[in-house]
């Protein structure tokens, strides 16, 4: 039986988490009951949005348990199996990260193809990150190709898969990241058309009506306040925002001030709509394959940023809030 080293939350945040409100424990993990699979985690990927399940407040998933291992997205490999739908070997997704081993019932595991793609790709533009991107431009937004296209936090996990799908639809995309090593990314390897360094910027409004001064089609927001105020400013009427996250505030613990210009919304005529991936997993097949078939083209890669080490894991963690990931934020376990 392996033993096991898993991150558990002992204690809720308040503000910006801490290492004290988390243990790393170590478990025996028994051999897997009736219907249940082994896995050995090979990566983890960490979100800002796990940040939200840290607190005891009703969602659209309930909130991590305390004294528990922590769930996030992960790809591993089979090592024992009480179920026919899996055999030893096979590559599955699930979202039992945070350990280096899982027995979890097979409803909780999704076979991927082991040679279609990199194995962390799976958690990348592949994976829930991916579909993420996907369902944003084109089921939320309804993206057309030659259009003009914001994203905030260009330079993340779901940012920089936004950006490069625009480009492959033909679209003209203005990037916004914080820092010039993010800047010089977005331009030198996304090949965005131009891009916002907000931090060097003293009217982030100001610095995107330079950079369309046509106005934007579609906004994808990965970060609300300031820059949702910014979109909503230099939109066209009509455009259309997708609301994927708001990184500003998960840590906030006052009101966001901004945006304070809604009233455009009203006079532009634009359509601003929330959305989470997990309403959109009946495209997944559809997306996989679409997707796939651009890496194969040499049009999508993966960006992202490693630790080595589940011991390495609230570092990742910690590292999404001081804006250190260059793409999606993994750990490889094995």
């Amino acid at each position: 039986m392996p033993q096991s080293r898993e991150v558990r939350l002992v204690s809720r945040p308040a503000g910006m988490p801490v290492p004290e409100n988390f243990e790393l424990a170590t478990v025996t993990v028994p051999d897997p009951g009736p219907g249940e699979v082994q896995v050995r985690n090979h990566w983890m990927a960490v979100d800002p949005a796990m940040r939200g399940r840290m607190n005891d407040a009703k969602s659209y998933v309930p909130p991590f348990t305390l004294g528990a291992a922590m769930e996030g997205p992960c790809i591993g490999i089979v090592t024992a199996s009480n179920d026919p739908g899996f055999a030893a070997g096979d590559l599955v997704w699930s979202r039992l990260g945070w350990r280096e081993y899982v027995n979890a019932p097979a409803a909780a595991l999704k076979k991927r193809d082991a040679g279609a793609l990199p194995p962390q790709a799976y958690l990348g533009f592949a994976g829930m990150t991916g579909l993420t991107a996907y369902a944003g431009l084109f089921e939320v937004a309804g993206l057309k190709g030659g259009e003009t296209v914001f994203v905030s936090a260009a330079s993340g996990g779901v940012g920089s898969v936004v950006c490069q799908i625009a480009k492959i639809m033909g679209c003209r995309v203005i990037g916004s990241a914080g820092g010039e090593r993010k800047a010089a990314f977005l331009r030198e390897t996304l090949g965005l058309d131009a891009v916002i360094d907000y931090k060097a910027e003293p009217s982030l409004t100001k610095a995107l009506a330079k950079a369309a001064p046509d106005g934007i089609d579609v906004y994808f927001d990965n970060v609300g306040g300031d820059h949702l105020q910014a979109a909503i400013a230099v939109a066209k009427p009509f455009a259309r925002f997708a609301l994927c996250g708001m990184i500003s505030q998960y840590n906030a613990t006052e009101p966001s001030a901004a945006p304070r210009n809604l009233m455009q919304v009203v006079v532009k005529s634009l359509r601003l709509q929330g959305f989470i991936a997990l309403n959109y997993l009946h495209l997944e097949e559809k997306f996989l394959a679409q997707v796939t078939e651009w890496h194969r083209a040499g049009k999508l890669d993966s960006a992202e940023t490693v630790h080595e080490g589940i011991d390495h894991a609230l570092d990742a963690f910690f590292g999404l809030f001081r804006g250190e990931n260059l793409g999606r934020m993994l750990v490889k376990l094995a």
